[in-house]
């Protein structure tokens, strides 16, 4: 590996960013095309079902591509999916040298692609900027190799820990850009969950409002062990997304049929409670691939507790709320100590407006 490899491997991620949040639940790609030290051609995957990132330049290039290097943040697949194999493609245009980011770890894959490059005599390089290819495709490696959601969780607080005020009210805590910003989220994630609490409380809509561009509506689900849901939430009429309740077995029955003709869909998960696991494994089987939760103290709790959650997105206000019962993020009985508690990794932390947005990913205590 050298800097002119990971020049172009970085060009490479640049482009495979385009396509954020429209892929699944195949992985963001992105290929360039090298020759006599220029940058001939470039492609990156759009959407499952359409030529992948190495197609896509391929196809540039056309002849030119003989003799060629081309560089691809994923190793090209060796399989007949929604689309023909990447890698007899690259073995055909005449590519000499394939510089790959990162192997796939998906079973159909995993090296066969690479090995195949290998038998034709195509010269190979991997691990460049690998890195950076595993975080921008974190939500494609958890499901791929889980099948589940990569789940991260939003919250806004006050200093002090607030989410809401002791009467309740909770808008706005944090401001435009913020609030900006979480649509943005909505935008590249697949579902978007809350509680019950949050519906009956704020009764919202759940999609994508950008002020530049139209966005994404993710899938809506909300955990309703006793489908208290209304049957006119905007969730259940508007039409602008599809909406999954999960509830348990407890749910009034009648209320489930009613939702039903309403257009929702509703699935039975848990005997008391709706069991979080087998929601994420449900999820996970209709090919979601990330999961945005946006939930109140108990949903928040839940998610933590079981160990649910990939990433968190902490939005801090600078305000001071106050009120012993003033509501928190995090509910349930919590953890023991400081110690026992959940930390965060790999923390970043951004200033957007006049709010602070804290970025970590959930790591278990060392006890």
């Amino acid at each position: 590996m050298n800097d002119i490899d990971e020049s172009y491997m970085r060009e490479a991620l640049r482009i495979a960013e385009y396509a954020r949040g429209r892929t699944a639940p195949n992985p963001l790609v992105g290929a360039v095309i090298v020759r006599d030290g220029t940058i001939i051609a470039s492609g990156w995957h759009r959407a499952a079902g359409q030529p992948h990132a190495e197609i896509h330049a391929l196809r540039m290039a056309g002849e030119l591509a003989r003799g060629a290097a081309l560089y691809v943040t994923l190793e090209p697949c060796a399989h007949h999916g929604r689309t023909g194999p990447c890698a007899e493609a690259v073995i055909a245009a005449g590519i000499a040298r394939v510089v790959i980011a990162l192997c796939d770890p998906n079973p159909l894959v995993a090296g066969r692609g690479l090995a195949l490059l290998k038998e034709a005599g195509i010269e190979t390089a991997t691990g460049v900027c690998e890195a950076e290819a595993r975080l921008q495709n974190e939500v494609f490696l958890k499901w791929i190799t889980q099948k589940r959601p990569f789940v991260t969780l939003k919250t806004a607080l006050t200093l002090d820990g607030k989410i809401a005020s002791h009467t309740g009210a909770s808008q706005w805590i944090t401001g435009a850009e913020a609030r900006t910003r979480v649509h943005m989220y909505r935008d590249v994630n697949d579902a978007i969950l809350v509680g019950i609490g949050t519906v009956l409380a704020d009764d919202p809509s759940l999609t994508t409002r950008l002020p530049d561009r139209a966005g994404h509506n993710p899938l809506r689900v909300v955990l309703d062990s006793e489908a208290h849901t209304p049957m006119d939430a905007k969730l259940v009429t508007d039409g602008a997304a599809p909406t999954l309740i999960a509830v348990s077995e407890r749910a009034d029955q009648r209320r489930v049929k009613l939702l039903r003709a309403c257009g929702a869909e509703v699935v039975t998960l848990g005997a008391e409670r709706v069991d979080i696991a087998a929601l994420l494994d449900c999820l996970g089987e209709r090919e979601i691939t990330s999961l945005f939760v946006e939930g109140g103290a108990a949903v928040n709790w839940s998610f933590l507790a079981g160990g649910y959650v990939d990433k968190v997105h902490a939005f801090i206000a600078p305000m001071l709320m106050g009120g012993e019962t003033a509501k928190t993020p995090i509910g349930g009985t919590g953890f023991d100590s400081p110690q026992a508690a959940l930390h965060l990794a790999d923390v970043t932390v951004e200033q957007i407006g006049a709010d602070i947005l804290v970025t970590g990913y959930p790591r278990a205590s060392a006890q």
